[in-house]
């Protein structure tokens, strides 16, 4: 074998050698970013983890401040939903499953839209030619086959009233002149429908005044202006003063009278709106003030034939009345704070005697109120326990609590002992949520005068509805009287 063919073998031998080597260092880079991929892989993996975790704790830290200083809401004191923060889409309610489905039950007996027997315009189509060969038609009888109505409202412009006075010459020598009609004291004024409709816009749909202007410029083609409906407002508040006196007449002869207040902004300032109410009439009242002489101002006498439901703010427990019922609504969303705030079980204990008393209520005949009842028996047990218990000292706002339903025990359960008392004040704070509406819907009262006029007005308003009264018909009536000075 030649030098030459040994060197070539040699030299072949040499670069699958080299190629080995090399193959063998691309496996093993390969192999070693596959293993420092799969590193960063996972210690990224180990990143989110642990900030995860991290944002984990931090919210069950969060979770087990709030458990123990709670903020209040809706769902656990009387703030209203408005004043949530990060509320949820649906708030908690007060309420239990009635078990049944949503919308029309089985039996209920719907209402549909029906055609006016006499309608006041008919148009009749009848076919003048045959719609297959063409034959004349117009001779030949027809028979209806069926009929559809449209409601419309005709097209709306005001009209003028021209009231022209006349004076004749008597023989004797005497002029007489005639009088003006009662409501006729200007040159160019607005009339009684106007006027109440103004007052049914503004108190029953809480229209703000700009808006007022425009539906009577838009609508009537009446340009009133923002002033005008002021002015207006003022003089019918003036002629329904008196029915506020017989709204009071009605309430002090009530068995069952509910008082509530509510905060409002009159020029920026905190004022309060106040309410009693019945069965049959609502007043409503502005004050500057939240406090006893509110009610004296209005209801010097009290109550003395009623039961008053309230929230047990303290001046109502000034007021004189038969008797006072406080409200089991209220005392519920406390107790739904305190088991947020509290780990004892006393108000769980005491939110279950008050779900039990209002199951009572719900279940009792008519005649159950005035003999001895072993359910409503061992509710007062059960109380007389809760009241007893010692709870710690360091649980304060519960202990706060316990002590003002030790100081008002007497005023708790008196809906179990009287039919027509009812367990909550719901219907006094529907009746001031109207205030709450209005400024939302219209911002803040500018005058004194203006928040008296809206009281006067939403007072006659409320108690038409609960009497079943039209109201814009009652307004009409009111327009046609003569203001009191």
């Amino acid at each position: 074998m030649s030098n030459d063919h040994m060197q070539s073998k040699e030299f072949l031998r040499l670069v699958e050698l080299l190629e080995e080597v090399t193959t063998s260092r691309k496996a093993e880079q390969a192999s070693r970013a596959i293993t420092e991929a799969a590193f960063h892989q996972t210690i990224s993996e180990l990143n989110t983890t642990v900030q995860r975790l991290t944002a984990s704790i931090a919210d069950l830290i969060e979770e087990n401040r709030l458990l123990k200083n709670p903020k209040k809401n809706s769902g656990n004191s009387s703030i209203p939903p408005s004043k949530d923060e990060n509320r949820p889409v649906k708030t908690s309610s007060l309420r239990s499953s009635s078990g049944r489905s949503p919308g029309g039950q089985t039996g209920h007996e719907g209402s549909t839209l029906k055609m006016n027997s006499s309608p006041e315009v008919v148009i009749d189509y009848t076919p003048n030619f045959c719609k297959c060969c063409g034959f004349d038609l117009v001779d030949q009888s027809a028979e209806l086959i069926c009929r559809r109505q449209v409601i419309d409202i005709p097209p709306v412009k005001p009209i003028y009233t021209e009231h022209r006075l006349y004076r004749k010459v008597c023989v004797c020598g005497h002029q007489s002149s005639a009088d003006f009609p009662l409501g006729v004291e200007a040159p160019l004024s607005y009339g009684h429908n106007t006027q109440a409709l103004i007052a049914y816009l503004h108190t029953r749909q809480y229209v703000p005044f700009k808006r007022i202007s425009e539906f009577f410029h838009s609508v009537y083609s009446m340009p009133i202006s923002q002033g005008t409906v002021c002015g207006i407002l003022d003089r019918f508040a003036r002629k329904a003063s008196p029915a506020m006196g017989l709204i009071k007449n009605v309430l002090q002869g009530a068995t069952v009278v509910g008082a509530d207040e509510t905060g409002a902004r009159l020029n920026g300032k905190s004022n309060w709106f106040w309410t009693w109410q019945s069965k049959q009439a609502t007043f409503i009242a502005y004050s500057c003030k939240r406090n006893f002489q509110t009610i004296q101002n209005h209801f010097p006498m009290g109550f003395p034939k009623a039961i008053l439901t309230h929230d047990c703010w303290f001046p109502h427990f000034k007021t004189q009345a038969l008797g006072h019922q406080i409200c089991i609504a209220h005392l519920l969303r406390e107790m739904n704070y305190m088991e947020q705030k509290y780990t004892a079980r006393w108000p769980t204990e005491f939110k279950q005697l008050l779900l039990d008393a209002l199951e009572l209520k719900r279940i009792m005949e008519p005649e159950d109120y005035h003999k001895p009842l072993k359910q409503r028996t061992e509710l007062e047990i059960r109380l007389q326990q809760l009241l007893s218990y010692s709870i710690p000292v360091k649980d304060k706002e519960l202990v706060v609590f316990q002590k003002r339903i030790q100081k008002h025990r007497v005023h708790l359960f008196t809906f179990l002992y009287v039919p027509q008392v009812p367990p909550d004040n719901n219907k006094s704070e529907l009746a001031i949520r109207n205030i709450k509406v209005k400024q939302k819907v219209s911002g803040m009262f500018k005058s004194i005068k203006g928040a008296q006029n809206y009281a006067i007005v939403r007072s006659i308003t409320d108690t038409c509805i609960k009497n079943s009264q039209g109201i814009l018909q009652a307004f009409v009536a009111i327009a046609k009287l003569k203001p009191t000075v």
